[in-house]
């Protein structure tokens, strides 16, 4: 693997399967200490994902997140799994993406009672960010076909050194006394936070609310949540690692393309064309043979167009049946954006053809017909 990847890392094997189910073209990568990774991409995507898992707990989480920040430079490291939830407000199910990661457990004892003394980590403002826009437009687990889909949220979590099943013991009191604001609590968050502050990288935490930290650990009910919860996680972090590739992709294309660049040249052309050139280094040619209608009526004819395609290639197996889920889902966000009111229509739209572009890069004609429309978005007012 040659490009920078992202960094995912899990604590045992549930989470890390749900994960793995979303890559493609895996192959193990060994670090010449011993520790295992699996190298891949998110399906669909050009994503290049270095996936470990570090086992249970902060001190593990931070030796193997070192080791793949040091080894692999990634874009960003995530850390994703599952969680309980400290208040009601956060269902079974949903995603809570750290805003800010508390080591809960640091303290000093004294005569009149123990006093907090936390570590805190925040997160990188442009994950949060990113993650805030990917859950307010149209996120969606394709495998979660339940009546009511999984929200995300941002906030705090706490990381602490034990496993937390208790709403009303001394510990559960202690949570809700000085870390009233956190949304969930887990055991590597915190690790994972410290190894990104030391390298100086991004890191993200995305957790999947399996249980309500109140004594129902490994009931029934815990175990039919897990891996409803696993996979949330891991379908959100996986989606956060494409767009986190995608924008630097097109950040190093529009840094390409200033009077810094030398002779680089980026041209879009309609009708025949001919190229003559005497050097000509990693290049890609689109080819539209009319200029497309720019206003909204005739985008969203372009888009019901473009899912007929879609559909033929299903039809004939060149896209398998969760590729073209999350292609379709992609289309209505697109023509949800065009029909809106909103300032901000332009930006979702092309937004959303950009990760659809991703999912269909490997079917030529179908990734030139999103690029003529993202080429036409530049007439959206």
């Amino acid at each position: 693997m040659t490009e920078t990847p992202v960094v995912i890392l899990t604590a045992f094997d549930l989470e890390y399967q749900a994960v793995r189910d979303q890559l493609v073209g895996l192959h193990v990568h060994r670090h010449e200490r011993g520790t295992r990774f699996e190298l891949g991409r998110v399906r669909g995507t050009r994503c290049p994902v270095a996936l470990a898992m570090t086992g249970k707990g902060n001190n593990a989480t931070a030796v193997l997140a070192e080791r793949a920040l040091q080894h692999f430079s990634p874009l960003a490291l995530l850390f994703v799994g599952v969680a309980g939830a400290l208040w009601d407000t956060t269902r079974l199910g949903d995603v809570v993406v750290a805003t800010h990661v508390y080591a809960y457990h640091g303290g000093t004892s004294e005569d009149d009672g123990m006093k907090a003394r936390p570590r805190v980590w925040e997160t990188a403002h442009e994950i949060t960010q990113l993650a805030g826009h990917i859950s307010r437009t149209g996120w969606t687990n394709a495998a979660d076909r339940s009546s009511s889909p999984p929200r995300v949220h941002l906030g705090a979590i706490a990381a602490g050194e034990i496993v937390q099943n208790s709403r009303s013991s001394r510990e559960a009191e202690w949570l809700r006394s000085h870390y009233n604001d956190a949304l969930a609590i887990e055991m590597e968050g915190a690790g994972a936070a410290q190894a990104g502050h030391l390298n100086g990288a991004p890191i993200a935490v995305v957790r999947g609310i399996s249980d309500r930290a109140d004594g129902s650990k490994s009931s029934t009910e815990d175990r039919a949540w897990q891996p409803r919860a696993a996979s949330n996680a891991a379908s959100f972090a996986v989606r956060l690692a494409a767009e986190l590739t995608m924008e630097r992709e097109y950040a190093g294309m529009r840094n390409t393309n200033g009077p810094e660049a030398g002779n680089t040249v980026h041209n879009v052309a309609h009708g025949q064309v001919g190229i003559q050139g005497s050097h000509i280094y990693d290049s890609t040619v689109y080819m539209t043979t009319a200029a497309l209608d720019q206003t909204p009526k005739g985008l969203a004819v372009e888009l019901a167009s473009f899912r007929s395609y879609l559909e033929a290639e299903r039809a004939r197996g060149a896209l398998d049946e969760s590729t073209f889920r999350a292609a379709a889902a992609e289309l209505t966000i697109a023509d949800t954006s065009l029909q809106s009111a909103e300032p901000e229509k332009k930006s979702h739209f092309v937004l959303a053809l950009k990760r659809l572009r991703g999912l269909v890069s490997d079917i030529t004609d179908l990734a030139t017909k999103v690029t003529a429309l993202i080429a036409a978005a530049s007439g959206l007012s």
